[in-house]
């Protein structure tokens, strides 16, 4: 499920900073009740010895003003951000409270609830095209020869970008509904030029990259990916995505 937020930042409020996610994170917590915030936080769902929140949200999508000097990005125009998760007690628990304050907070500023949009994408066959709404993660932490550890990061395109998406479908699957996933790996494929991005989260750098994507594999590892993510580090706003209709062509006749 997936929910378009459509908000203003508070005309007294000051600019959000560049790197917001962990305050769109926080305001998301703060939104739930207090046990499904908890559970959600300090639990998850657990495969193995992963654990996944099952929720992501997209980065602040509008027209924006940034201020690198001040570190700030504006949106004089209004906003959208968009919260996906397969998780519907989570998701109603969250629509509702932002539907009944009309306003959340992030860091110094007030954001103001205008319109909340409920879109039930689901996945109907064995291919699902999608557009990235904030950048998709994939990286393996590898040792160093001399000592220590250093993170690696993966493009689309990329093999092992591939299979660590294909793992972490897999896992998210697992911990969701308790069960094996289906057989069959999932195969992703960039439909154009990934663009990467650096972003940072509570002062650590992660690399990330967003281009539209065409997944192909069990339906059901396409639909917890659409509906939780797509790759690692989701409930940190990273890997959402939305379903691209794929048009089709009218037939010519003679």
């Amino acid at each position: 499920m997936h929910a378009y937020i459509n908000m203003k930042i508070d005309p007294s409020s000051p600019a959000l900073p560049i790197q917001y996610n962990y305050l769109i994170q926080s305001a998301i917590y703060a939104a739930l009740p207090e046990d499904i915030a908890s559970r959600i936080h300090d639990e998850g769902y657990a495969a193995g010895n992963r654990r996944f929140k099952m929720f992501s949200f997209s980065r602040i999508l509008g027209k924006f003003f940034i201020d690198s000097a001040a570190g700030t990005i504006k949106f004089p125009e209004g906003a959208k951000l968009v919260i996906s998760s397969p998780d519907m007690e989570f998701f109603l628990a969250l629509v509702n409270n932002l539907l009944t304050k009309n306003h959340v907070r992030l860091g110094d500023s007030i954001i103001n609830i205008n319109e909340v949009r409920f879109d039930e994408q689901k996945v109907e066959s064995d291919v699902l095209i999608a557009r990235t709404l904030s950048p998709v993660v994939a990286y393996s932490t590898l040792l160093k020869p001399e000592g220590g550890k250093y993170t690696c990061y993966y493009q689309p395109g990329e093999g092992e970008f591939n299979k660590l998406i294909n793992a972490n479908l897999r896992k998210k699957y697992e911990a969701f509904y308790g069960e094996q996933p289906p057989e069959g790996e999932v195969q992703v494929k960039p439909l154009d030029r990934p663009r990467l991005h650096v972003t940072s989260y509570k002062g650590i750098v992660i690399k990330g990259y967003t281009c539209r994507l065409k997944l192909t594999g069990p339906r059901e590892l396409l639909q917890i990916g659409l509906d939780a993510g797509i790759g690692g580090k989701g409930s940190q706003g990273y890997g959402c995505v939305e379903k691209v209709e794929i048009r089709k062509k009218k037939e010519i006749r003679k």
